[in-house]
């Protein structure tokens, strides 16, 4: 979440520099405030492979690539997810594309999609 307010503090300061340069007298209007829900659905989905699955705690272990919306290297760690029906089905070994964000101070996986 940080990352999205400080992307759009950049972006408003450079229309704010952009605008002065270009002498207009108007002010530059605030840049819509992006919600949590859809910030990870303009992120692109990220590489991952199932390491444990915990149906009843609706956690998921995982093997992933970069992970740009949480700032996170490639790594292997767990996961809650938003809905438990995502884990439906899952077994260890298979691939997936996920997105995640903090969701009350937790990794949350947000989306998940089996391409397999």
């Amino acid at each position: 979440m940080k990352f999205i307010h400080a992307l759009a503090g950049a972006l408003l300061a450079a229309a704010a520099h952009h605008a002065g340069a270009q002498g207009a007298s108007k002010p530059v209007p605030a840049a819509p405030r992006a919600s949590a829900a859809a910030a990870p659905a303009a992120m692109p989905l990220v590489d991952g492979e199932v390491q444990e699955v915990d149906m009843a705690k609706g956690l998921i272990v995982l093997k992933h690539a970069d992970l740009p919306s949480l700032a996170m290297p490639p790594m292997t760690m767990g996961f809650e997810v938003a809905d438990k029906k995502m884990l439906r089905g899952l077994k260890v070994g298979d691939k997936v594309r996920f997105q995640a964000a903090m969701v009350k101070g937790e990794a949350t996986v947000t989306e998940l999609k089996r391409t397999r």
